[in-house]
């Protein structure tokens, strides 16, 4: 039989990890020497935060918190899809663009 409060709370805590972790990965891309490497860094980045978010602000044991940093990575990517076009890529961002004129103007609705 499924838990489904369980499930339910780990969703919601991969919820607010994947905010941060996106945040943080974003900081993180345009000190990355290649792009290909960015999922990857992505899903350790989101395992650990998850890992050390669940141990410091809940009581779920750790075979739990490495789920929700699979359902964080799993988020995070869905979050950058729905940020797309107000976050800055890679290129953007290797490239150090001094002139912000040059940058798309962030939108909100």
């Amino acid at each position: 039989m499924i838990h489904w409060d369980i499930l339910k709370d780990l969703l919601l805590i991969a919820s607010c990890s994947s905010t941060i972790c996106v945040a943080f990965i974003q900081k993180i891309k345009k000190h990355m020497s290649c792009s290909k490497k960015i999922p990857y860094y992505s899903f350790f980045v989101n395992i650990i935060v998850s890992v050390l978010f669940c141990f410091c602000f809940t009581n779920i044991l750790f075979p739990m918190s490495l789920w929700v940093g699979f359902f964080s990575y799993i988020g995070a990517d869905t979050i950058y899809k729905t940020l797309e076009g107000k976050l800055a890529n890679y290129t953007t961002l290797t490239n150090k663009v001094d002139d912000t004129s040059s940058l798309e103007e962030i939108t909100y609705e």
